[in-house]
């Protein structure tokens, strides 16, 4: 068979599921001077995934060893892709996949400082996320809808699009999880539905309590949101950025925010 890619031969298989049907996984992680942060997080989220979706799971030890080749110098953004490989036409996947692995680095976002010591404005997005159990927590290739997200945040002036599911209640950010204080409340949407278990935001459930915060993991709406004491996003690359603006309403960079910046390092003032 013979592929062309914008009229020419390559090495690129169209037969791979992963570009055919967004049939695999990834993970996007900050990497510094040869280290990667939360890298054991995103191989155990990985690995978590290829179970649910039934793909074999890859040699862990090597591709935290290509990983960790990738991040060898400076700041970087390392991205590992896992795809269940190439399969015959059609959606139903071979008996015995071979998953194919992708390594690849790229340069580290410019993110405004502001975004950590001022705080982001959130614009709630009409898109909905669509509901499906078997895929919610997931950080699967299927990604249309965030590219559809962000085209419609690209119309308003706030940094992130804060996006809903059919019911009305909130999941996230378009590359983001969010989270809200309220007292000595921290509470999260539980993204039993649809949503991306992100691995910051693991670490900030799993560093909550040390900071004198209980955890609610529950349906939340935008109203909650800003009738509460202080709501940030959070990312693997960024880290956590303080929510200022939530369509208008204003809310302060509150002390919860600013002690678990500096409690985990992720921040231009931590």
């Amino acid at each position: 068979m013979t592929t062309l890619v914008n009229g020419r031969p390559t090495d690129v298989d169209p037969a791979d599921r992963g570009l055919a049907y967004g049939d695999g996984l990834f993970e996007t992680m900050a990497a510094f001077d040869g280290r990667i942060r939360w890298l054991e997080y995103h191989l155990d989220r990985l690995a978590h995934g290829c179970a649910r979706l039934g793909i074999p799971t890859p040699d862990m030890a090597v591709l935290r060893a290509e990983a960790l080749a990738a991040a060898h110098d400076g700041r970087h953004v390392v991205k590992i892709i896992v795809t269940r490989g190439s399969g015959a036409r059609g959606y139903a996947p071979p008996a015995t996949p071979h998953p194919t692995r992708i390594v690849a680095k790229s340069s580290w976002p410019d993110y405004p400082a502001e975004n950590y010591t001022r705080g982001i404005r959130l614009q709630t997005l009409q898109l909905r996320l669509g509901e499906n159990c078997a895929l919610a927590g997931l950080k699967h290739l299927c990604r249309l809808e965030q590219v559809l997200a962000r085209m419609e945040l690209g119309h308003g002036g706030a940094e992130e699009g804060l996006l809903l599911d059919g019911r009305g209640f909130v999941v996230g950010g378009t590359g983001s999880n969010i989270f809200a204080v309220r007292g000595a409340e921290l509470a999260t949407p539980a993204l039993e539905r649809c949503g991306v278990r992100g691995v910051m935001r693991r670490v900030v459930l799993e560093t909550a309590p040390q900071a004198g915060l209980t955890v609610a993991e529950r349906d939340i709406t935008v109203e909650e949101l800003q009738r509460t004491d202080e709501v940030f996003v959070t990312n693997a690359l960024f880290g956590i950025w303080p929510v200022i603006d939530i369509d208008g309403h204003a809310l302060p960079r509150g002390p919860r925010t600013v002690a678990l910046m500096r409690r985990l390092g992720v921040g231009e003032d931590a």
